[in-house]
């Protein structure tokens, strides 16, 4: 197991940590009916909280922000020697989690997506982990809730039973979904990015060996070009100068964000 704590990427506080530690922050957290915020982070959701000093807040107050892309575990392995193996990929940290809260009996919720990409996913999940509880799914409205419909959502949740929650909305509205529910849901909330539609077989997955060479960027800008090409002609370049600035130190990234000002509640 390897936690080596926080580490300033950018001005963002990752967590050193490899998948063994990451699952079992959460089963602790779920079993401890504790509010925990947790997030897989590759370069693009990372830098959602370099351009925006609110984001920056909030990622820097999540409890774990684990390497989901190589290049952020290259970044935290050059920088902090912190000897990571492998980066801890949304997707799979969620299958991890679910075997093990199907061994332990915690009941699991998902929350994010469509009623089809979800009614996909259940069976997929049963099908590996027949014993996983599932307490329940619920899309995602695609809008703003108001305060109201934010109450009745975390009193579906809590009254469901379930001890862990998984958020699928697209960063980095998920992210700022865990920072707003956590400590309201009292359990782990987990922001797995395209684990969900991954999962129903409505997004398809990167070869292997373009994921070990960190190249998964590539094969999803080939799958969504027009969705996705402002994100990594943009963002890739802007994080490789801003990081060897930080290596060389020319620049030193002030982990200090804002406060936001007013609950975005994402649905």
């Amino acid at each position: 197991m390897i936690d080596k704590g926080k580490r300033n990427v950018l001005g963002i506080l990752m967590s050193a940590v490899d998948y063994e530690a990451a699952v079992d922050f959460v089963i602790r957290a779920a079993q401890d009916r504790r509010g925990a915020a947790i997030s897989a982070l590759a370069v693009h959701g990372l830098m959602t909280g370099v351009s925006d000093r609110e984001q920056k807040y909030r990622l820097n107050h999540f409890d774990l922000l684990v390497p989901d892309g190589h290049p952020v575990r290259w970044a935290l392995n050059l920088m902090y020697a912190t000897a990571l193996p492998d980066r801890v990929y949304g997707p799979n940290l969620t299958l991890k989690v679910c075997r093990r809260a199907a061994e332990e009996g915690l009941p699991v919720y998902f929350y994010g997506s469509t009623p089809d990409v979800l009614a996909r996913m259940r069976k997929f999940l049963l099908e590996r982990f027949p014993a996983l509880i599932i307490a329940g799914m619920e899309p995602s409205r695609f809008r703003r809730l108001n305060a109201a419909e934010k109450a009745e959502l975390v009193q579906r949740i809590r009254s469901s039973g379930a001890t862990i929650t998984f958020a699928g909305l697209g960063c980095p509205r998920q992210e700022v979904w865990a920072y707003e529910f956590r400590d309201e849901l009292s359990m782990p909330v987990l922001a797995v990015g395209a684990a969900f539609p991954f999962f129903a077989g409505e997004v398809p997955q990167a070869p292997k060996w373009m994921q070990d060479r960190g190249l998964e960027w590539l094969f999803r800008l080939g799958a969504e070009p027009k969705r996705l090409w402002r994100r990594y002609i943009f963002l890739n370049p802007a994080y490789l100068t801003l990081l060897a600035l930080q290596m060389i130190h020319i620049s030193r990234p002030s982990t200090d964000g804002t406060s936001p000002q007013q609950e975005l509640l994402y649905g």
